[in-house]
């Protein structure tokens, strides 16, 4: 699997380089103790060393590579790993999601409803990336609606990886049939009735199931 070129409008040679060099460490095309050489990277994306050189401070600083005098070793992303960015991925939402019961922007029901309308229409045409796409930009609403800087950027520092898990996750349940594919809308769903609520006991319960079905989809994909 390559990058999907619609997600990387815009995006630099080095951005390209990173996103394809996250995707195959992570899909495990690039295993774990396998050495990057900037030289061969280079040359496979007829790149100079420079945006390469980048690409590998990008993902050491992600944890997926470690910088040493003869390349970048892979580390990969374990188990382990996975568990704890849905740790962080879930302190994040309960903790927006919450606030967001004191004062809900008025139009966000409506935003989070058009969304859902196209990962269904992504669903009829059998389009997992669009609907991986999809799903990423309803959580991303959540999280800018809540409007709180410190969180945002907590988000945007595992934003890339998640994308990319997303990605090869959504990928597998689409594999599943439609029944499965349903399953997951109507989690947003529910994640959306919870909001509308406004009640902050519901909306905790209705996070904490909507992370716990991810965290075990994760598990069985990756």
């Amino acid at each position: 699997m390559h990058y999907p070129s619609a997600w990387l409008q815009g995006s630099s040679l080095g951005e390209f380089i990173v996103s394809e060099l996250r995707l195959q460490i992570i899909d495990g095309t690039i295993p774990p103790g396998e050495i990057l050489s900037e030289n061969r990277i280079a040359a496979q994306f007829s790149s100079s060393r420079s945006p390469v050189r980048d690409a590998f401070k990008t993902l050491s600083n992600e944890g997926l590579i470690r910088l040493e005098r003869m390349g970048a070793v892979v580390l990969g992303l374990s188990a382990k790993d996975m568990d704890e960015l849905y740790d962080v991925r879930y302190l994040i939402e309960s903790f927006v999601q919450e606030n967001l019961a004191k004062q809900l922007p008025h139009d966000l029901m409506t935003k989070l409803q058009q969304i859902i309308d196209k990962m269904e229409l992504s669903m009829k045409h059998s389009d997992f990336v669009e609907f991986a796409y999809q799903d990423l930009q309803f959580h991303e609403t959540i999280i800018m609606e809540a409007n709180h800087t410190r969180m945002l950027h907590l988000w945007k520092s595992i934003r890339q990886i998640i994308m990319t898990v997303l990605l090869l996750t959504t990928e597998e349940i689409f594999s599943q049939g439609t029944e499965r594919i349903e399953a997951v809308i109507d989690k947003h769903r529910k994640l959306m009735k919870g909001l509308e609520s406004r009640d902050e006991m519901i909306i905790a319960k209705e996070v904490k199931c909507y992370f716990s079905d991810s965290r075990q989809t994760l598990h069985k994909t990756l």
